[in-house]
Protein backbone atom coordinates (compact mmCIF):
# COMPACT_ATOMS: atom_id res chain seq x y z
CA UNK A 1 0.00 0.00 0.00
CA UNK A 2 1.47 3.34 -1.05
CA UNK A 3 1.74 6.28 1.33
CA UNK A 4 -0.97 8.26 -0.43
CA UNK A 5 -3.49 5.44 -0.13
CA UNK A 6 -2.55 4.93 3.54
CA UNK A 7 -3.14 8.61 4.27
CA UNK A 8 -6.45 8.45 2.44
CA UNK A 9 -7.47 5.38 4.44
CA UNK A 10 -6.61 7.04 7.77
CA UNK A 11 -8.69 10.13 7.04
CA UNK A 12 -11.65 10.38 9.41
CA UNK A 13 -10.74 7.07 11.07
CA UNK A 14 -10.86 6.33 14.80
CA UNK A 15 -7.88 4.32 16.05
CA UNK A 16 -7.42 2.44 19.32
CA UNK A 17 -3.75 2.08 20.28
CA UNK A 18 -2.56 -0.14 23.12
CA UNK A 19 0.81 0.25 24.79
CA UNK A 20 0.50 3.98 24.19
CA UNK A 21 3.62 4.99 26.14
CA UNK A 22 5.85 2.49 24.35
CA UNK A 23 8.50 3.33 21.76
CA UNK A 24 6.58 2.23 18.66
CA UNK A 25 3.23 3.60 19.82
CA UNK A 26 4.63 7.09 20.36
CA UNK A 27 6.19 7.10 16.90
CA UNK A 28 2.97 5.84 15.33
CA UNK A 29 0.85 8.46 17.12
CA UNK A 30 3.13 11.35 16.25
CA UNK A 31 3.55 10.28 12.63
CA UNK A 32 -0.17 9.91 11.95
CA UNK A 33 -1.08 13.18 13.67
CA UNK A 34 1.61 14.98 11.69
CA UNK A 35 1.01 13.56 8.21
CA UNK A 36 -2.75 12.96 8.46
CA UNK A 37 -4.19 15.59 10.81
CA UNK A 38 -7.66 14.68 9.52
CA UNK A 39 -7.60 11.39 11.38
CA UNK A 40 -10.77 11.50 13.47
CA UNK A 41 -9.57 10.32 16.86
CA UNK A 42 -7.08 8.22 18.81
CA UNK A 43 -8.09 6.21 21.84
CA UNK A 44 -4.87 5.62 23.78
CA UNK A 45 -5.06 2.68 26.16
CA UNK A 46 -2.46 2.97 28.90
CA UNK A 47 -1.97 1.49 32.30
CA UNK A 48 -3.18 4.02 34.85
CA UNK A 49 -5.46 4.03 37.87
CA UNK A 50 -7.57 6.94 36.64
CA UNK A 51 -7.74 9.81 34.14
CA UNK A 52 -5.49 12.03 36.23
CA UNK A 53 -2.73 9.42 36.26
CA UNK A 54 -3.29 8.77 32.55
CA UNK A 55 -2.96 12.49 31.79
CA UNK A 56 0.31 12.66 33.73
CA UNK A 57 1.64 9.73 31.71
CA UNK A 58 0.53 11.38 28.45
CA UNK A 59 2.32 14.62 29.31
CA UNK A 60 5.44 13.05 30.81
CA UNK A 61 5.99 10.02 28.59
CA UNK A 62 4.39 10.92 25.26
CA UNK A 63 3.77 14.55 24.31
CA UNK A 64 6.48 15.81 26.64
CA UNK A 65 9.19 14.00 24.68
CA UNK A 66 11.37 15.52 21.96
CA UNK A 67 9.55 13.36 19.41
CA UNK A 68 6.60 15.78 19.43
CA UNK A 69 8.70 18.89 18.77
CA UNK A 70 7.68 19.22 15.10
CA UNK A 71 4.01 18.75 15.90
CA UNK A 72 4.24 21.41 18.61
CA UNK A 73 5.99 23.81 16.25
CA UNK A 74 3.39 23.16 13.56
CA UNK A 75 0.41 23.88 15.83
CA UNK A 76 2.02 26.46 18.09
CA UNK A 77 -0.33 27.74 20.79
CA UNK A 78 -3.09 25.45 19.47
CA UNK A 79 -1.14 22.24 20.17
CA UNK A 80 -2.95 21.36 23.40
CA UNK A 81 -6.32 22.11 21.83
CA UNK A 82 -5.46 19.95 18.81
CA UNK A 83 -4.38 17.06 21.04
CA UNK A 84 -7.49 17.26 23.21
CA UNK A 85 -9.66 16.99 20.09
CA UNK A 86 -7.70 14.10 18.61
CA UNK A 87 -6.74 12.04 21.67
CA UNK A 88 -8.91 10.35 24.29
CA UNK A 89 -7.10 8.61 27.12
CA UNK A 90 -8.32 5.19 28.21
CA UNK A 91 -6.97 3.96 31.56
CA UNK A 92 -6.95 0.18 31.24
CA UNK A 93 -4.89 -2.99 31.13
CA UNK A 94 -4.62 -5.50 28.27
CA UNK A 95 -3.65 -8.27 30.67
CA UNK A 96 -7.24 -8.20 31.96
CA UNK A 97 -10.46 -9.27 30.25
CA UNK A 98 -12.12 -6.61 28.08
CA UNK A 99 -8.96 -4.45 28.49
CA UNK A 100 -10.43 -3.30 31.81
CA UNK A 101 -11.27 0.32 30.92
CA UNK A 102 -12.34 2.15 34.08
CA UNK A 103 -15.25 3.91 32.34
CA UNK A 104 -17.94 1.53 31.04
CA UNK A 105 -19.58 4.29 28.99
CA UNK A 106 -16.26 5.01 27.30
CA UNK A 107 -15.81 1.28 26.62
CA UNK A 108 -19.12 1.19 24.76
CA UNK A 109 -18.13 4.32 22.83
CA UNK A 110 -14.86 2.70 21.78
CA UNK A 111 -16.65 -0.47 20.66
CA UNK A 112 -19.04 1.58 18.55
CA UNK A 113 -16.56 4.04 17.03
CA UNK A 114 -13.24 2.26 16.46
CA UNK A 115 -12.18 1.60 12.86
CA UNK A 116 -8.62 0.42 13.53
CA UNK A 117 -6.92 -1.30 16.47
CA UNK A 118 -3.13 -1.27 16.70
CA UNK A 119 -1.89 -3.54 19.47
CA UNK A 120 1.56 -2.35 20.50
CA UNK A 121 1.46 -3.33 24.17
CA UNK A 122 4.18 -5.75 25.22
CA UNK A 123 7.00 -6.32 27.63
CA UNK A 124 10.38 -6.79 25.99
CA UNK A 125 12.26 -7.50 29.20
CA UNK A 126 13.84 -10.90 28.64
CA UNK A 127 14.02 -11.84 32.32
CA UNK A 128 10.53 -10.57 33.15
CA UNK A 129 8.55 -12.45 35.78
CA UNK A 130 6.77 -15.22 33.88
CA UNK A 131 3.22 -14.48 34.99
CA UNK A 132 3.64 -10.80 34.09
CA UNK A 133 5.09 -11.57 30.64
CA UNK A 134 2.38 -14.16 30.00
CA UNK A 135 -0.31 -11.70 31.04
CA UNK A 136 0.83 -8.98 28.64
CA UNK A 137 2.42 -10.74 25.68
CA UNK A 138 0.11 -13.76 25.45
CA UNK A 139 -3.14 -13.12 27.27
CA UNK A 140 -2.92 -9.46 26.27
CA UNK A 141 -3.03 -10.35 22.58
CA UNK A 142 -5.95 -12.69 23.27
CA UNK A 143 -7.84 -9.98 25.15
CA UNK A 144 -7.26 -7.44 22.37
CA UNK A 145 -8.61 -9.92 19.82
CA UNK A 146 -11.68 -10.59 21.98
CA UNK A 147 -12.26 -6.86 22.37
CA UNK A 148 -11.83 -6.32 18.62
CA UNK A 149 -14.67 -8.75 17.94
CA UNK A 150 -16.99 -6.40 19.85
CA UNK A 151 -16.05 -3.36 17.75
CA UNK A 152 -18.90 -3.04 15.27
CA UNK A 153 -17.12 -0.69 12.82
CA UNK A 154 -13.69 -2.35 12.93
CA UNK A 155 -11.91 -2.58 9.59
CA UNK A 156 -8.34 -3.46 10.61
CA UNK A 157 -6.63 -5.12 13.58
CA UNK A 158 -2.84 -4.83 13.61
CA UNK A 159 -0.84 -6.86 16.12
CA UNK A 160 2.83 -5.95 16.40
CA UNK A 161 5.03 -8.61 17.94
CA UNK A 162 8.71 -8.51 18.84
CA UNK A 163 11.66 -9.12 16.54
CA UNK A 164 12.40 -12.32 18.45
CA UNK A 165 9.44 -14.48 17.44
CA UNK A 166 11.47 -16.47 14.91
CA UNK A 167 12.94 -18.65 17.64
CA UNK A 168 16.37 -20.05 16.89
CA UNK A 169 16.19 -19.75 13.11
CA UNK A 170 19.15 -18.12 11.42
CA UNK A 171 19.76 -16.46 8.09
CA UNK A 172 17.10 -14.82 5.98
CA UNK A 173 13.62 -15.36 7.40
CA UNK A 174 10.84 -14.67 4.93
CA UNK A 175 7.58 -13.09 6.02
CA UNK A 176 5.04 -15.87 5.69
CA UNK A 177 1.45 -16.09 6.79
CA UNK A 178 0.80 -18.88 9.27
CA UNK A 179 -2.52 -20.62 9.71
CA UNK A 180 -4.09 -20.97 13.13
CA UNK A 181 -2.18 -23.63 15.07
CA UNK A 182 0.93 -23.63 12.85
CA UNK A 183 4.27 -23.03 14.54
CA UNK A 184 7.82 -22.36 13.42
CA UNK A 185 9.23 -25.58 14.83
CA UNK A 186 6.29 -27.84 14.04
CA UNK A 187 5.48 -28.42 17.71
CA UNK A 188 1.83 -27.98 18.66
CA UNK A 189 0.83 -24.55 19.90
CA UNK A 190 1.06 -23.14 23.40
CA UNK A 191 -1.68 -24.18 25.82
CA UNK A 192 -2.46 -20.77 27.28
CA UNK A 193 -4.78 -22.10 29.98
CA UNK A 194 -2.17 -24.61 31.17
CA UNK A 195 0.54 -21.94 31.24
CA UNK A 196 -1.71 -19.57 33.19
CA UNK A 197 -2.50 -22.30 35.72
CA UNK A 198 1.21 -23.10 36.07
CA UNK A 199 2.03 -19.44 36.73
CA UNK A 200 -0.74 -19.15 39.33
CA UNK A 201 0.29 -22.32 41.14
CA UNK A 202 3.95 -21.30 41.16
CA UNK A 203 3.09 -17.99 42.84
CA UNK A 204 1.08 -19.60 45.65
Amino acid sequence: MELESILQFLQDKTILVTGATGFLAKIFLEKVLRVQPNVKKFYLLLRASDNISATHRLNDEITGTALFRLLKESHGAEFNSFMSKKVTLVPGDISLEDLNPKDSVLREEICGQTDVIVNLAATTTFDERYDFALGINTLGAKHVLSFAKKCTKLKVLVHVSTAYVCGEKGGIIAEEAYKMGETLNGVSGLDIDAETKLAQETLK
